[in-house]
């Protein structure tokens, strides 16, 4: 993996939010800042073999859903011939003491109907991941259609994780109460909702023209759909703080209720030499044009991006 000197990056949080970690619209200034280091807060992380299912709210082609699983099924899948592989990228967790955790893909549920209506809250999130029957061993992910709305949904945010029981539905991750459970009786999950309608330029970047910051032209994205790779790249962001900072103890830097976590601490950087509207050097599909980093099962092609990485203290990239 290639290191990534993030001292030009900050991230701004347009709402501080309480609880969960959160991908946030990429909003970048150029600026000077020490380098990132995240704190062990010695909290619980993720460890062991989990299966990630996947709830489907909303109408998604064929197409789309695999996109999205194929990424997950690469996520602990043996290494392809080619490589930097998505299973490698993920590899980088395992070096957050005490690490690690094997994600792979698990059961897929589609709710096409909106049962819950087009617009969600937070609570509704945790109610639709309890609906994949999660535990201890499995990370429950809710994934919205582009014509769906969530609160907070492109203002303030891409997705989140968070943790959620039966008797509470949403419980936030802060330090507080990851203290006082140690995280019995809960369960993981993921939302990350498809931008392509309502703020590519925030939640598809770079993949869409960026909304605010530097311009430049948008990459091809390398499944040929902006929505779902979007997704790919907010989906990789939060599966990573979910398994290095699950209940808020983990591994963070800043407040506990909008904390930088293993990504968000490298918001923007996908390649080598990345700076504030240049997502840095990646390898192109000589035939599409379209930019990645990582390779996947059937030789699926993805972009994600660049971890901290504990053993160096830098943001790490794969190319």
């Amino acid at each position: 993996m290639a290191h990534q000197d993030h001292r030009l990056l900050v991230l701004l949080l347009a709402v501080a939010l309480t609880g969960a970690g959160a991908a946030t619209p990429r909003q970048l200034f150029l600026v000077t800042q020490a380098p990132v280091t995240l704190t062990n807060h010695h909290g619980q992380l993720l460890t062991g073999n989990h299966s990630v299912n996947l709830l489907w709210y909303g109408r998604f082609t064929p197409a789309q859903r695999a996109t999205v699983a194929d990424f997950v099924a690469s996520l602990s899948s043996p290494a392809p011939a080619h490589s930097p592989s998505v299973a490698s990228w993920w590899a980088t967790t395992a070096r957050y003491h005490p690490g690690a955790a094997r994600l792979a893909l698990g059961r897929q549920v589609l709710d096409p109907s909106l049962s819950l209506g087009r617009r969600l809250s937070e609570a509704d999130l945790a109610s639709l991941a309890a609906r994949l029957s999660p535990h201890r061993g499995s990370v429950a992910v809710v994934i919205t259609a582009s014509d769906v709305l969530v609160d907070g949904f492109c203002l303030s945010r891409c997705g989140l994780h968070a943790t959620a029981s039966a008797a509470a539905p949403v419980k936030r991750s802060t330090r507080a109460a990851a203290t006082a459970t140690r995280g019995r009786g809960r369960f993981a999950y993921v939302w990350v909702g498809d931008s392509s309608e309502q703020c590519a330029g925030e939640c598809a970047w770079p993949f869409h023209q960026p909304t605010y910051g530097p311009q430049a032209p948008p990459l091809v994205a390398p499944n040929a759909d902006v929505g779902m790779d979007g997704v790919v790249i907010n989906l990789a962001t939060l599966l990573a703080g979910a398994v290095t900072n699950p209940y808020g103890g983990g591994y963070f830097q800043g407040p506990a209720e909008a904390p930088l976590e293993a990504v968000t601490a490298c918001t923007g950087v996908f390649g080598a030499g990345a700076y504030p509207g240049y997502p840095g050097q990646l390898s192109v599909d000589a035939a599409t044009g379209a930019s990645f980093n990582a390779v996947g099962v059937a030789g699926r092609r993805f972009l994600l991006p660049a971890m901290w990485d504990p053993k160096t203290s830098q943001c790490s990239t794969l190319v």
